[in-house]
């Protein structure tokens, strides 16, 4: 197999995956080195610079994605008229588990304040959180970020997720807060 087969084959595969799919799977199925596939993988993604799509190596594995710069059309075609998007609430919970996972129901409603069992349900429907456990001292069900949720952030691991302290208010902005408040 020369290497625009290997590319070739390559491309075939992740037009028809679901998820992204690891260079050792590629190679396994392909009957290539790793190696082999590394370099076709690095060519490809050279290959499409100027395209509709991208490839991307996103949470350990490789796809097909559309081009960030046409997004706009991509999001017009996929809702057509229709709200696929979140609620605030819904984004509100899903970053309380995402940063502090895995966590109980009580733990994310003692966080935002107020009671989260629908948005939980929205969140574990849509395949973005899911079970991890039981707490021990309670018995909770422990709740936990998918590999969807990375792979819809288009992030390999949630070490990537970005730094919460730039967007927390510093000490002094804090006791500004709270004196507005009781004033």
């Amino acid at each position: 197999m020369s290497n625009v087969e290997v590319e070739r084959s390559i491309e075939a595969i992740l037009m028809v995956v679901d998820e992204p799919v690891s260079e050792i799977i590629l190679a396994q199925v392909l009957e290539k080195t790793v190696e082999e596939v590394e370099a076709a993988l690095a060519h490809l993604v050279t290959t499409y610079d100027d395209r509709g799509f991208s490839l991307r190596k996103i949470n350990g594995g490789w796809r097909f994605y559309s081009n960030p710069d046409y997004h706009a059309a991509v999001e017009k075609f996929v809702l057509d008229g229709q709200q696929n998007r979140l609620t605030q609430a819904a984004l509100e919970t899903l970053s309380v588990i995402a940063y502090r996972q895995p966590v109980s129901r009580a733990r994310v409603s003692a966080i935002r304040g107020v009671n989260v069992e629908a948005v939980m349900k929205t969140l574990i429907t849509r395949g973005l959180v899911e079970e991890s456990g039981i707490e021990h001292e309670s018995g909770a069900i422990l709740y936990k970020t998918t590999s969807y949720f990375l792979e819809r952030l288009g992030l390999n691991s949630l070490e990537d997720l970005p730094a919460l302290a730039p967007y927390l208010p510093n000490l002094d902005g804090l006791d500004e807060i709270l004196d507005s408040l009781t004033d």
